[in-house]
């Protein structure tokens, strides 16, 4: 009986089998008749369900090979193996194959990046699933692409000696086309054909018109050219609109005199280098003066939740950094724990990661209250736009020396202008102004933050 039913195992199909006690996938042929060898039959496979559903204690299934495992490994067939678009996360349906890394013939190693795909947030590498050649891509740049779509056919043992680049391909298809002699008895019949083709464009003519009724109507000029909006920026487009049209949004200024926190930088910059390895810089500090600002004024780390306002107990802090491919956002985890050493050390790392590219979904999910630097760049003044769906978001800008009154002395002072844009249907202006003042506050004195005053 076992050598019998052996025989209607192996099938060109994987047929796997869900054991009620083990309950993991298994091969049939091997979980029940071990060391026996099985060659290919015909008969149907419903004789072996009908046979296990009376008789044996497993429950079968059949399928291809692809589903969940296709997407997370690439699926295979003989010495061929597909390189398919990974998970993208949660939030993420779909994306934009941008690029390919690498060319039809070239050899890749496991787990190597062949192209990549972008998407709304961030871009992802599609590796190849084995080593082998790239025998060709079955997508196009610029195509949309979704979780499990094939990209490439990567072989394994194919070489680059006798691989077919997609030219050659073009040229092979088109030379082994011989013209038998049918074709001179349909000369005749071919040429009146072409004449009518040759004639059809004119009474086409009118086409041109109606294309240029839907094109924008700005007349043609030279030395512009014009490419697809990279979908990262139009999130970004679509985010920021958004901002406008739902949040009250309202800017309150205030300027900070920073000569204590950049003498505290300077006296202890090198002793901090040699401890924790990083540079300190101007931004922790202001991390650690919003975080106070933040438990100080809750209402300013609240959010509107349709009729509700959702108070968190937890702050995090979320970055804006510009980078080539557009705005991201990385967020900092529970920045209220954490010193000032481990905050430059995230920001240095998730900085990175963001202008590497390499950031991922989850480092940018989330935040509770963002800052954005415009200063880097030299920005004087500006009014943030808050980042959907926090309430408000603090501005730093560039740092000038001005003359400022102290002690009844006019004196020279590097002087930064801070800007609150804030929610205005959920948090009043004496509450924003307040944690503004609290921002000053620390930043001109860090000593506060010492001493929890």
């Amino acid at each position: 009986m076992a050598s019998n039913l052996a025989r209607l195992v192996r099938r060109p199909l994987a047929t796997y089998i869900l054991s009620r006690s083990y309950r993991q996938n298994r091969n049939f042929s091997h979980h029940i008749f071990s060391g026996v060898s099985a060659p290919t039959s015909t008969k149907p496979r419903r004789e072996i369900i009908d046979y296990l559903q009376k008789d044996s204690p497993y429950r079968v299934w059949s399928r291809p090979f692809s589903s969940a495992n296709e997407i997370l490994f690439g699926c295979f067939e003989g010495d061929h193996f597909d390189a398919v678009v990974p998970f993208m996360g949660e939030s993420i349906t779909d994306g934009t194959l941008a690029t390919f890394l690498k060319k039809p013939g070239d050899r890749v190693e496991v787990d190597e990046p062949i192209a990549q795909v972008e998407t709304d947030k961030v871009t992802i590498d599609v590796n190849s699933p084995e080593a082998g050649i790239i025998e060709k891509f079955v997508a196009k740049e610029g195509d949309t692409v979704m979780p499990g779509t094939k990209v490439a056919i990567i072989s394994k043992s194919a070489s680059t000696d006798t691989h077919v680049a997609p030219s050659e391909e073009k040229s092979g298809k088109d030379a082994p086309q011989p013209t038998p002699p049918v074709k001179k008895e349909e000369d005749k019949p071919k040429a009146k054909e072409e004449v009518a083709i040759k004639e059809k464009p004119k009474a086409s003519s009118p086409v041109p018109s109606k294309i240029s009724a839907s094109e924008p109507q700005l007349p043609p000029k030279e030395r512009e050219r014009r490419v697809p909006m990279p979908r990262l920026r139009k999130r970004v487009a679509t985010r920021l609109k958004d901002s406008q049209n739902t949040f009250a949004m309202l800017t309150t200024f205030n300027e900070v005199d920073m000569t204590n926190l950049m003498k505290l930088r300077s006296d202890y910059k090198d002793a901090f280098v040699e401890k924790h390895g990083v540079k300190l810089g101007l931004m922790s500090g202001f991390i650690k003066a919003a975080v106070t600002g933040l438990q100080n004024q809750p209402i300013v780390n609240a959010v509107i939740d349709g009729e509700d306002i959702i108070y968190r107990e937890y702050i995090d802090i979320s970055i804006a950094v510009g980078t080539p491919k557009g705005l991201v956002v990385p967020v900092i985890r529970d920045a209220d724990k954490m010193n000032f050493a481990d905050i430059e050390k995230e920001i240095n790392n998730l900085a990175k990661k963001a202008n590497n590219g390499t950031i991922s979904i989850d480092e940018m999910a989330g935040g509770s209250f963002t800052i954005s630097n415009g200063g880097v760049y030299g920005s004087l003044l500006s009014t943030p736009i808050i980042n959907p769906p926090q309430s408000a978001i603090l501005g730093m800008h560039s740092i000038v020396s001005r003359p400022m009154v102290v002690d009844g002395k006019i004196v020279p002072r590097p002087m930064m202008y801070v800007a609150l844009t804030y929610d205005h249907r959920l948090i009043d202006g004496r509450e924003a102004v307040f944690f503004l003042r609290r921002i000053k506050d620390v930043v001109e004195d860090p000593r506060r933050l010492l001493l929890d005053l």
